[in-house]
């Protein structure tokens, strides 16, 4: 009588599916796919930055060779004059100075904003906070303008007389010269008020992402809630705040409808920023584009070449800035 054992009563093991060399292969085609398409993607990118580049600098070289005044040094604006003159040094200067009170002002705000609402405020009131922080984000900037016109410059009269009793001492805060608030000290509040959301929806993302372990560890050691922020949770977020911030400072260096609509244009540098005048490169395109005949929009094409030059050497900074902090830049992850 022959004897079976165990593994002759279980029912045979099944062959593996001949399909899983067509699903290898597959897999593999996709990933070509997906690294074309996303090389496809940045290639495209760099072209299109490149063709920019060569569009300004070949309508800005018509202009400026034709042009009597020193383009960088030349306080007036008159391309269509006979011979032309115009030169872009109010325009830097207000662009930079505007820009400059936008941050002060922005980013200590935003930063204390995203810290409130990450670490300080309850769920049921950070949620809240956060969405409507979002939401002014998505205002358009020719609300911010209408607003600025119609309630800040009025209301800022104020503040400008205050500024000049105290601090006119300081040369940059005396008021010499009798006019409503349209000045670039006006422009650096607006600026200010519109990257204000940017700064701090971008911050207070990163400061989400600290690990908890780090946190715990130090509240563990006795530390308290400030210490821990100071130690744990602004080392860890110092390159988000720095990319929140040169986000923040592209909008205002490149804002448009609101500084045309607040400010009081001049070809005036002064340092006295509450004094009226000024003019930044977006708001004076903006406002003589329509206006201007071949030659002045090569012009205008000039001073946007500068604008873009100095995006990127901003975003080329804060690159910089990062990298030297790899420890906090993720290139070590």
């Amino acid at each position: 009588m022959a004897t079976t054992t165990p593994t002759d009563s279980l029912p045979p093991t099944p062959a593996p599916p001949v399909t899983g060399l067509n699903s290898k292969s597959t897999g593999r085609a996709g990933d070509k796919i997906f690294l074309g398409l996303s090389r496809g993607s940045g290639i495209l990118l760099l072209v299109i930055m490149a063709s920019i580049a060569v569009f300004l600098t070949y309508r800005a070289s018509l202009a400026i060779s034709r042009n009597e005044g020193n383009f960088l040094t030349t306080f007036d604006w008159n391309p269509a004059g006979d011979p032309p003159v115009f030169g872009i040094a109010v325009l830097l200067f207000g662009t930079v100075v505007s820009s400059i009170i936008a941050m002060v002002i922005a980013v200590p705000i935003a930063v204390g904003i995203a810290l409130f609402i990450s670490h300080y405020a309850p769920r049921r009131l950070a949620a809240p906070i956060a969405y409507v922080i979002d939401l002014l984000a998505a205002v358009p900037s020719i609300i911010y303008g209408i607003w600025g016109a119609l309630f800040l410059v009025p209301y800022l009269e104020g503040l400008n007389l205050w500024l000049d009793q105290f601090f006119g001492w300081t040369y940059v805060f005396e008021k010499t010269e009798v006019g409503v608030a349209r000045s670039l000290f006006t422009v650096g509040i607006l600026l200010a008020i519109m990257i204000l959301p940017i700064v701090t929806s971008v911050s207070r993302e990163v400061f989400l992402q600290v690990p908890r372990m780090n946190e715990e560890a130090a509240l563990a050691l006795g530390a308290t809630r400030w210490e821990v922020i100071r130690m744990s949770v602004l080392p860890f977020g110092r390159s988000g705040v720095i990319s929140a911030s040169m986000l923040g400072l592209g909008r205002a260096l490149g804002e448009t409808m609101a500084v045309a609509t607040v400010l009081s244009p001049s070809f005036l540098i002064s340092l006295h920023v509450l004094n009226p005048g000024g003019g930044t490169f977006a708001q004076n395109i903006a406002a003589k584009f329509d206006e201007a005949n071949e030659f002045g929009r090569d012009a205008l094409i000039a001073s946007g070449l500068v604008l873009f030059v100095l995006t990127l050497l901003v975003n080329g900074a804060a690159r910089l800035i990062i990298a030297r902090r790899k420890e906090y830049s993720g290139a070590n992850a």
